[in-house]
């Protein structure tokens, strides 16, 4: 009986000693790993944040560039969900035609929200409405 609870004792400190230095080597290794990591989750961080600046950049840019199809007198910039709305013949105060526009660089594709807003619009699903303030009587 002496023997047996002798054994169990040195048994569980050597369970405790075990999983200490278990859980130590699992953290080195993890850290070893992360430290490998970190550089090309930065580099491919940087990567995609500069590409999401030159994109936006540019966006605001078109309506400039000399292949531009629009007036830049008759563009507005909205950003989202959609980059432009032109409203062509504007610069001779005659509205002839309203064009959403957005902007894509290289292999960017439309997201879902555009995708949706493009099929609203090609459906013909668009409205006028007017809304007006009406002033309160002190």
């Amino acid at each position: 009986m002496y023997d047996l609870t002798i054994f169990l004792i040195i048994a569980i400190i050597f369970l405790i000693i075990g999983t200490y230095f278990g859980v130590k080597l699992g953290i080195a290794k993890t850290n070893r790993m992360w430290e490998k990591e970190v550089p090309s989750i930065r580099k491919d961080a940087t990567t995609r944040s500069r590409a999401v600046l030159e994109g936006q950049f540019t966006e605001q840019l078109a309506p400039y560039l000399p292949d531009f199809p629009y007036a830049p007198t008759e563009v507005r910039f909205i950003g989202k969900p959609i980059d432009f709305i032109v409203f062509k013949g504007m610069e001779h105060k005659n509205i002839n035609e309203v064009v959403f526009v957005e902007v894509k660089t290289g292999n960017s594709k439309l997201s879902t929200t555009e995708r949706n807003l493009r099929e609203t619009i090609l459906k013909g699903n668009v409205s006028w409405k007017e809304y007006r303030i009406s002033k309160q009587k002190n």
